[in-house]
């Protein structure tokens, strides 16, 4: 790292409405050096990265950019082209490939002229193949993107990146869905290409890495820059009281013996377009007062064993029973009666309807509430009062209860959702990545209400990526491999990082009775 300036935000500012995204916000960023962007969920790091990458056009402030000479140059602002033309490359928490498309077709994409009369295949491979040997971002280059892991896709998203000449890499939760290894591997090879005179600024939630990996820290709150600090002074407990002010208590799960069972699977496949959606022979009991916890790779029966769960998806064999209740014909409603409180994946797609107000979405399992609704009616001040106490309880910050619940941010969407399960008191809890794009103060509050939902009573599959979400609460381990479950008789996170990536040979299937 050197101390020569290579990116200049200056008073960047971004008000939605009433609401100010980023107020003022001054950020630097020196050649070779890995900067880790901390906040709260709705701090203003995505706006802020948005800003620099020209998907938003700032209110005030200014963006200034090194040049090959090392002079600082303005960059024209709401521009993606001029950022990408600058050197600023950005790779987003979700993947932007085409999966028909092989790796080297990916890569190309978008970087040559459209009027171009001529592929520049040989040309573009060789300088992929440099790129990846200065790097070590390897990928097959023939490869169909629909036939890579998650860790390949996203070697390639960075290869793209590179490809188009960027000297400053934006990543945006990088290893949100990667194995330990993976992750290790990914900020290895960051680390060699910042010797070679690359910059990076990262966004994550993942504290461990950031205190592994980045030289400096810089935390927004509320919009506004409170603070940096080198992360050789830094610790977790620094980082928490300058994100949300205070300090953030540790998760205490305290042992307890498992009661009966919540949730029982019996040899059950689900036979899916892929191992996405695929189950092969799983069997498992979920109990009451229990945390049962799901590690694994994205892809490989999370969402199949999600929907089995939540109603969605129906078993083509094998038993599902809910209680003392044998599922035959699996259906949301079905379930949710039976006392399962559901927290999908996609927070979007399955957890609200965007063009309902945030009131609506906080009761919309519970339309046959005699508290929400008389003869059919709706009682609109019931709801909205409910909506309003629950925005306070659970920390949803948004322009209004009766909002549309479109216009809230995905941390915020996460919590209203929350809000709607646990108030019900359900017997069983899917929490499917509950914790994605929460900032640290409102993960530990998910914690906090799952244990404290496990000591009540309810039984909790908790289906997540983050291996260090599993190791904390969980009191048994299952890892999913496409499509079976297999039991880890260990904590060490580096045995279950292998298992995840299938590297450890299956010992048995998962009995289903708790360790």
């Amino acid at each position: 790292m050197t101390s020569q300036t290579v990116l200049s935000l200056k008073g960047l500012s971004k008000r939605f409405g009433s609401v100010i995204a980023n107020d003022a916000v001054d950020l630097d960023l020196c050649q070779g050096e890995v900067l880790a962007l901390l906040g709260e969920n709705g701090a203003g790091k995505t706006t802020l990265m948005n800003m620099l990458f020209g998907h938003y056009l700032p209110d005030a402030g200014s963006v200034e950019v090194a040049g090959v000479d090392g002079a600082l140059n303005a960059l024209p602002l709401g521009h993606p082209q001029a950022a990408l033309a600058a050197g600023i490359g950005m790779v987003h928490q979700h993947f932007t490939l085409a999966e028909n498309l092989s790796v080297i077709d990916n890569i190309m994409l978008g970087a040559e002229p459209l009027l171009s009369l001529r592929r520049s295949g040989r040309a573009a491979r060789q300088k992929i193949e440099a790129i990846m040997q200065q790097s070590g971002l390897n990928a097959s280059l023939d490869t169909r993107v629909s036939l890579l892991s998650v860790g390949e896709r996203q070697r390639v998203e960075i290869l793209k990146a590179l490809y188009r000449d960027a000297r400053i890499l934006v990543l945006d939760e990088p290893t949100a869905v990667l194995t330990p290894q993976e992750a290790d591997a990914l900020f290895e090879n960051i680390g060699a290409m910042t010797n070679t005179g690359l910059s990076v600024i990262f966004i994550s939630h993942k504290l461990r890495e950031v205190l592994a990996f980045s030289n400096r820290i810089a935390v927004l709150r509320h919009g506004v820059k409170v603070g940096e600090m080198a992360t050789s002074d830094a610790d977790e407990a620094a980082i928490a009281r300058m994100m949300v002010g205070a300090e953030t208590a540790p998760t205490q799960r305290a042992p307890m013996s498992p009661g009966a069972p919540v949730l029982r699977l019996e040899n059950v496949d689900v036979h899916g377009q892929s191992n996405r959606d695929r189950l092969r022979g799983v069997t498992l009991d979920v109990h009451a007062h229990e945390i049962l916890g799901i590690a694994g790779v994205s892809g490989n029966g999370q969402s199949a064993l999600a929907g089995l769960i939540s109603g969605l998806v129906q078993a083509d064999a094998g038993r599902v029973s809910v209680g003392d209740t044998t599922v035959t014909r699996a259906h949301p409603l079905d379930m949710i009666r039976a006392g399962v409180g559901r927290i999908p994946e996609d927070r979007h797609h399955d957890g609200i309807v965007g063009a309902m107000s945030m009131a609506e979405n906080m009761i919309i399992e519970r339309l046959d509430d005699p508290e929400v609704q008389s003869r059919g009616l709706m009682k609109h001040e019931a709801i909205v009062a409910n909506a309003e106490r629950l925005a306070q309880e659970y920390d949803v910050r948004g322009p209004g209860v009766e909002a549309r619940a479109r216009l809230l941010s995905g941390g915020n969407i996460q919590k209203l959702i929350l809000a709607r399960v646990f108030e019900q008191h359900p017997n069983l809890i899917l929490a499917n990545q509950p914790t994605r794009g929460l900032d640290m103060g409102a993960a530990s509050e998910v914690a906090r209400r799952l244990i404290e939902a496990r000591t009540r009573g309810a039984g909790v599959v908790l289906i997540s990526e983050d291996l260090d979400e599993i190791l904390s609460l969980a009191d048994r381990i299952l890892v999913i491999h496409e499509g079976e479950l297999i039991q880890a008789d260990t904590r060490d996170r580096a045995v279950i990082g292998l298992m995840m990536a299938g590297e450890t040979a299956p010992s048995a299937l998962a009995t289903g009775e708790p360790a």
